[in-house]
């Protein structure tokens, strides 16, 4: 017998029948799932009320508007496609929590998944893949889609309305992509967006360029996001001291736990994995297995951000005394890493290489280093491009771009970021570090182990700098007052 002239007992059980004139999207289902008969799919079509999502209009509506103008500009009688990317396997049929495409959210505000952004010609569309229609088996089947899986999308309707931009189904997108030759495609995000384009990889690049440097000067909304992130921030901070008493039972984990509870409760998520470095953990500079003990005496590295609910993130570091105090030695390296990082920060201004933050700091340290009887040439040998030896126990950058991404703008031309030269509006971390490895046998056995960074979140203002995650104590006596009291 033909497919075409199937009749219900010719299916297997699990599958049911689509009401004729629905276009019903093949669910994802998993091969566990209980067999659902005609009858049973038939009935969960019918008897449904209605209710639409309250979406007020989102605050970044009229930003998003002028930042697609602005793109658009750029690209005159072109057509630039920005998806949103979809969900990720996690293992098997469970997927990573959505967190949708940087460049996407920043001139669209839309956070939902399977969308894409095009703007041609002055025009924008956002193509976004609404709620299912009762009328589907999508609707009560589907695990990845479903309403009564996953929870109720919005429709297009109430996207449009909130986001001010026009809205259309992604089904259509495919007959918009025409004309292969105007269009330019944010590679990566979406591999369907991807294989339904022709890919030119230079015109492509561009885009991405464009969209990365866009980034660089945030504007008043973004300042507030990323000082409301930083302000979590602190909290989540706060909370971890409060709870010293389980963190020094259950080490690394407890502290990342209590975090990731604060980003949570008051923003989207983490930022990016915390790093919990208890004594010689602190050393290893992303360490973000988070699995070692906290043990009285040594100190711990805190590098935790929280991510607003609009996706932007703070990036912050603190290295504390595990009994609250430091001790002399610890107090001495502290203080260097500190001046260092105030030197840097001073640095920070218009017109200034994005360099100079990184270069103040360095200064700073290699001369430490040279006081502590380190380093195999003077400081000014140390610090020349040739040489540089005193990164032995520094590592790596003073400082990146902060904002949507914690690593922010990371696709720009070289010659804007990091060669270029600071301007007001744009975000930058601070935040040098000293670390000596457990088995390096060029520094004095009780250094070794100690890892110290201090980062903060600083805006490049009109006469200097501003730092958004200033409220976070620093300085060695405020520390430690600080954890007295929220221990007390």
């Amino acid at each position: 017998m033909s497919d075409d002239t199937r009749t219900e007992s010719d299916l297997p059980a699990d599958t049911a029948i689509p009401p004729e004139g629905t276009d019903d999207h093949q669910p994802r289902t998993e091969s566990h799932d209980p067999a659902v008969p005609a009858a049973y799919a038939a009935f969960m079509r019918t008897g449904w009320g209605d209710r639409d999502l309250d979406l007020p209009p989102h605050p970044v509506a009229t930003w998003a508007e002028k930042r697609r103008a602005r793109l658009g500009e750029m690209f005159p009688g072109e057509r630039l496609v920005v998806p949103a990317g979809t969900y990720k396997v996690r293992a098997n049929d469970t997927d990573y929590r959505f967190r949708p495409d940087t460049a996407h959210t920043h001139l669209s505000g839309n956070q939902t998944s399977d969308a894409v952004l095009v703007v041609e010609d002055g025009e924008s569309v956002l193509y976004a893949r609404p709620r299912s229609s009762r009328e589907t088996d999508e609707f009560f089947r589907d695990r990845q889609y479903g309403e009564l899986w996953a929870g109720r999308r919005p429709s297009l309707k109430e996207m449009e309305a909130s986001l001010g931009l026009e809205c259309r189904h992604i089904d259509d997108l495919p007959a918009a992509l025409t004309d292969p030759a105007k269009t330019r495609v944010l590679r990566g995000v979406d591999a369907t967006v991807d294989k339904t384009v022709a890919a030119d990889e230079g015109r492509d690049q561009e885009l991405a360029r464009v969209l990365s440097e866009m980034r660089l000067v945030k504007d008043s909304w973004e300042l507030e996001q990323l000082q409301e992130a930083c302000d979590i921030t602190t909290l989540g901070f706060a909370d971890s001291v409060r709870e010293w008493d389980n963190v020094l039972k259950y080490g690394e984990r407890w502290i990342e736990g209590t975090f990731f509870r604060r980003a949570r409760a008051m923003g989207n998520d983490i930022g990016y994995d915390s790093i919990v470095g208890g004594g010689r953990h602190a050393t290893t500079l992303h360490w973000i297995e988070n699995s070692g003990p906290i043990k009285p005496g040594e100190l711990v590295l805190l590098d935790m951000g929280v991510e607003a609910s609009s996706l932007y993130t703070a990036d912050v570091t603190r290295t504390l005394p595990i009994d609250g105090t430091f001790t002399p030695l610890q107090r001495d390296l502290y203080t260097l890493v500190l001046e260092a990082q105030q030197a840097g920060i001073d640095a920070v201004k218009p017109g200034v290489p994005f360099l100079a933050a990184h270069n103040a700091a360095m200064n700073v340290l290699a001369h430490g280093l040279e006081d502590l009887g380190l380093l195999p040439v003077p400081a000014e040998e140390a610090l020349s491009p040739d040489s540089k030896v005193y990164a032995r126990w520094t590592l790596h950058g003073t400082s990146h771009m902060l904002g949507m991404d914690v690593h922010d703008c990371a696709r720009s031309s070289v010659d804007v970021y990091p060669k270029g030269d600071l301007e007001t509006g744009m975000v930058l971390t601070v935040e040098p570090g000293l670390y000596f490895q457990q088995d390096d046998l060029l520094v004095p056995e009780e250094l070794r182990g100690i890892g110290i960074r201090i980062e903060d979140d600083i805006v490049v203002t009109e006469d200097g700098s501003q730092n958004l995650s200033e409220a976070l104590p620093r300085e060695i006596s405020a520390i430690e007052e600080w954890m007295a009291a929220l221990r007390a």
